[in-house]
């Protein structure tokens, strides 16, 4: 079993898969580097970036992120003005610090390689990097995946076929789950709602205390992230120059305390998210969840229902952990990178989650917040990821405002029925599979179709 906090990474915009993907590949290639040579003799190191990451790499900052990675960042500790101060400064001299040690020459603009024509069979999202001693004496070589939400896979792990039996493997925990619907069983038979039965799977991987100081901390980074959103004005990089847009709607929310009709929910909802991906789109500090290009939603919620409440801690911590659940089963059964499912394996997935936490802190019963994550992704069946530019603005920063009020919609029906629903949870989550084998390359974070090619860039 995964566990929930390994979907919650925190990290730095604007893309979970392009951006702090990378980051941990280039620290990982240095790390597997180490074990096979002296890093003191590597005098160059070459990048090469595969399908996606190479088609809207310079849109999502891949190539910040791969400078970023050979200097052997964390991106969980990293802070984004340093970041951006060190990758203007290697653009400058030209060299970089392998894992802050050994010193090489490095122009990003050589010898960063966008392999546009090579799709890799394994995942869009193919990275190989190479290191030469003195005189260009191939030294050690190695393809590695960014495969969504800040997971990275070497090309062994992906050629190793899955388990057939996914619930014996990986982790101990008390109630292994491979389905919606083993789930739900854990939950009938032990009488316990999926957060209690997430929790006593993760108490099994590590003393309860670290895991809510986590939630806690993830829930701190998500609110932190809003509040930046919403008052730092101005225009988003790149050629697009979209200006920020969360402030003014702010504004004009606190100058009408008073205003009490039902569409204001909208504006509360639709402003935290925007917030919260205006922030990733300009390389904040952001939370994963699952992804950087739906960050947005959960934040919105978590905010709006959990933060507000008479128990804040306690609502957050449940909203978290029963969406962190769901989150578990689309990584395990289908995806989360849009680079393989298009969009609705980042916004369906997260508003999924959402609609699921949100049920949960309400008192919905396990099959209630079952019927609230599928009617989640139901309606994002199909969604494509097709930024235009390649950058993660347009479409995504209006999409996942759009998903958070889906997801609390989501979440009310679920609440009206205690029967399960027509069409499982399972059932959808092996439709997204499905449907992303389908969808044309064009429509999963290539820039190729869709809003990408229909819309002047600049």
């Amino acid at each position: 079993m995964l566990s929930v906090l390994d979907l919650f990474r925190i990290g730095i915009g604007p893309s979970s898969s392009h951006t702090l993907g990378p980051i941990r590949i280039g620290k990982r290639f240095l790390e597997d580097l180490k074990g096979a040579v002296d890093l003191g003799t590597v005098a160059k190191v070459v990048v090469e970036l595969q399908g996606s990451l190479a088609l809207t790499g310079k849109g999502h900052a891949t190539p910040k992120a791969v400078v970023l990675g050979l200097f052997g960042f964390d991106p969980e500790t990293l802070d984004p003005d340093f970041a951006e101060a060190t990758v203007e400064r290697v653009a400058t001299e030209k060299r970089v610090k392998l894992l802050g040690s050994h010193e090489i020459a490095f122009d990003p603009e050589s010898d960063i390689v966008f392999a546009y024509h090579i799709i890799p069979e394994l995942h869009p999202n193919g990275m190989k990097l190479s290191a030469f001693g003195a005189g260009g004496l191939p030294l050690f070589e190695q393809t590695y995946y960014s495969t969504g939400g800040g997971f990275i896979a070497t090309e062994k792990q992906l050629r190793t076929p899955a388990p057939k039996d996914l619930i014996t493997t990986g982790r101990k925990v008390p109630f292994p789950f491979g389905s919606a619907a083993e789930l739900l069983e854990h939950c009938a038979r032990e009488g316990k709602s999926i957060e209690e039965i997430i929790y006593a799977n993760e108490d099994a991987m590590r003393p309860r205390e670290e895991t809510d100081a986590r939630l806690d901390r993830v829930a701190q980074v998500m609110a932190a992230c809003i509040e930046r959103g919403l008052h730092k004005e101005g225009t988003l990089p790149g050629a697009l120059q979209v200006t920020r847009r969360a402030p003014a709607i702010w504004k004009k929310l606190k100058e009408q305390p008073g205003a009490n009709e039902p569409e204001r929910l909208f504006d509360w909802l639709n402003v935290y998210a925007m917030a919260v991906n205006e922030e990733n789109a300009a390389g904040g500090q952001v939370v994963t969840a699952p992804t950087n290009g739906a960050a947005g939603i959960l934040p919105s919620i978590l905010r709006h229902y959990c933060l507000n409440s008479e128990n804040p801690v306690r609502d957050a911590r449940r909203f978290l952990m029963t969406a962190g659940g769901i989150g578990l089963l689309y990584k395990q059964r289908a995806s989360i990178s849009g680079a393989e499912m298009g969009c609705q394996g980042e916004v369906g997935v997260a508003c999924s989650m959402a609609a699921a936490g949100l049920s949960s802190v309400w008192g919905g019963s396990p099959q209630q917040v079952a019927n609230a994550a599928e009617i989640g992704m139901e309606h994002n069946l199909g969604l494509t990821c097709d930024p235009v530019g390649g950058l993660v603005q347009i479409p995504c920063i209006e999409r996942n405002a759009v998903g958070a009020v889906k997801a609390v919609n989501g979440a009310r029906l679920s609440l009206h029925s205690d029967t399960p629903s027509k069409v499982s949870l399972d059932q959808v989550i092996e439709t997204m599979r499905q449907t992303g084998v389908d969808m044309s390359s064009k429509y999963k974070e290539t820039s190729q179709g869709g809003l990408a090619v229909n819309v002047v860039e600049c």
